[in-house]
C-alpha cells in the first residue's frame, strides 16, 4: 500500500499524523492499521467523547459488557476495562510505529477521569493507576492543564510515566506546562529515571479559539472587528511554538537535561476539525505545518487533508510578528483574551466531564439489562 501523498507531504515537513478517534470497530475491522497503511497516522488520541461515542453506537462492547455484569463489576470498572482494553490494542496496533521512531511516536493516549481535573492527589494516582493497567511503554497519560493539573503532570513524569497534556488554551499556561514537564524532568533524573524513556506532548487547542473570538467578533460587528474573523486561533498556535522554540530550542534548562537523554515535549495541534463551514475544512493542518509538532485530527479532518489540502512545507516558523499584530488587533477591539481562556478551559473541563458521565449512564444501562 502507498501513502496518501497530502499527508507524507505533511509527515515530511515535520508534522506527526495522529488521529483523534478510537473504537473497538475501528480495531476489530483493522480499519486503524488502513489508516496507519495509507494515510500516514503514526498515534492516536482518545478523550472522554470519543469514548462516550464508541460505546454508545453499535454492539462491540456488548459481550464485554454481559461479561463484566455477570462478574459483578460496577460501572466504573466496566468504563475502565472497556477503555484500557481498546487503548493497549491500539498500542499494540501502533508498536512498530513506536519503534521505527525510537519511541517519539506511535503512541496512544487515555485520558484521567475529568472529573478530577481539579484534584492535584487524584489525579496523579489515577495517571498512575492507568499506566500499570495499560501496561504498555508507548502510552501517554492525558492530565489537562488545569491549575491542580500541572503538579499532577510534574508528579506523574517523576515517575518516569509519559504525559499528553491536554486542554491548554493560552500561550501562557503553555508555557506553565512546559516548565511543568522541565521540572518533572528534573526530578525523574534525581529519581534515577531514564530520561530517553520519557515522553511527552503539550496539546495546545485550535479551533474551539476561533469559535468563542469570532462570537464576540460578531457582538461588536464593526468591519474591523469582522475582518479578523477566523485569525485568532492560528495566530495562537503559532505563538505557542514560538514560546515552545524558545523553551526548548535556545534554553539552558532543557539544554542540560537533553545531555542527559531527556526528549522534547512536542507541540500538538488539537481540536483541528473546522467548525465554521466558511472556512477551509483543513485550515487548522497547512497553517500549523513545522517540525516536531503533531496534528492529531478526526477522521473527517483526515479525509480531507488526503483529499485536497495544499503543503507547502513549514507555515509557523517566524510568523511570531504577524501573530502578535493580530492579538493587538484583538486587545484593541476590546477583546478579553484572558477572559476567553477562561471560558475555554472551563468550557472544555464541562464537556469532557458531561460527556464521561453520560457514558457512565449508558454503561450503567447496558449492565443494568444485562443483571435483568
Amino acid at each position: 500500500m502507498s501513502q496518501n501523498p497530502n499527508l507524507a507531504a505533511l509527515s515530511t515537513a515535520g508534522v506527526a499524523v495522529w488521529l483523534d478517534d478510537l473504537s473497538r470497530d475501528r480495531l476489530n475491522s483493522g480499519n486503524l492499521q488502513e489508516l496507519i497503511d495509507t494515510k500516514c497516522v503514526v498515534g492516536v488520541t482518545t478523550n472522554p467523547a470519543i469514548f462516550q461515542k464508541a460505546l454508545a453506537e453499535g454492539d462491540a462492547y456488548n459481550g464485554q459488557i454481559a461479561e463484566l455484569a455477570e462478574r459483578g463489576a460496577d460501572v466504573d470498572a466496566t468504563v475502565r476495562t472497556a477503555t484500557t482494553d481498546d487503548v493497549r490494542n491500539a498500542c499494540d496496533v501502533l508498536t512498530p510505529q513506536w519503534e521505527v521512531s525510537d519511541g517519539v511516536d506511535g503512541r496512544v493516549s487515555i485520558e484521567v477521569d475529568p472529573r478530577l481535573a481539579h484534584d492535584t492527589e487524584k489525579t496523579i494516582q489515577q495517571a498512575v493507576e492507568l499506566w500499570k493497567i495499560v501496561d504498555r511503554p508507548n502510552l501517554l497519560i492525558k492530565i489537562p492543564a488545569t491549575q491542580a493539573g500541572l503538579p499532577a503532570i510534574t508528579a506523574v513524569l517523576a515517575e518516569g510515566i509519559s504525559v499528553n497534556v491536554t486542554l491548554i488554551f493560552s500561550v501562557e499556561r503553555h508555557r506553565a506546562v512546559m516548565d511543568a514537564y522541565l521540572t518533572g524532568l528534573e526530578k525523574a533524573r534525581k529519581a534515577g529515571q531514564d530520561l530517553s524513556k520519557i515522553h511527552s506532548v503539550a496539546s495546545f487547542f485550535v479551533s474551539r479559539v476561533d469559535t468563542e473570538i469570532d462570537k464576540r467578533l460578531n457582538q461588536i460587528g464593526s468591519q474591523e472587528a469582522l475582518a479578523l474573523r477566523g485569525q485568532a486561533a492560528v495566530a495562537n498556535a503559532r505563538l505557542a511554538y514560538a514560546a515552545y522554540q524558545e523553551v526548548f530550542e535556545r534554553g539552558e534548562r532543557y539544554q542540560a537535561l537533553q545531555a542527559a537523554g531527556a526528549r522534547l515535549q512536542r507541540p500538538l495541534w488539537a481540536s483541528t476539525g473546522v467548525k465554521n463551514p466558511d472556512y477551509s475544512d483543513t485550515l487548522y493542518v497547512t497553517e500549523l505545518v513545522a517540525p516536531h509538532t503533531v496534528n492529531t485530527m478526526p477522521e473527517p479532518t483526515l479525509d480531507a487533508v488526503a483529499d485536497h489540502a495544499v503543503v507547502k512545507g513549514d507555515s509557523v516558523s517566524g510568523t511570531a510578528s504577524d501573530a502578535h499584530q493580530v492579538f493587538d488587533k484583538l486587545a484593541a477591539l476590546g477583546i478579553d483574551l484572558t477572559d476567553v481562556f477562561i471560558v475555554l478551559e472551563n468550557e472544555g473541563v464541562a464537556k469532557f466531564e458531561a460527556a464521561w458521565n453520560e457514558l457512565l449512564k449508558e454503561t450503567q444501562a447496558q449492565l443494568d439489562s444485562v443483571v435483568k
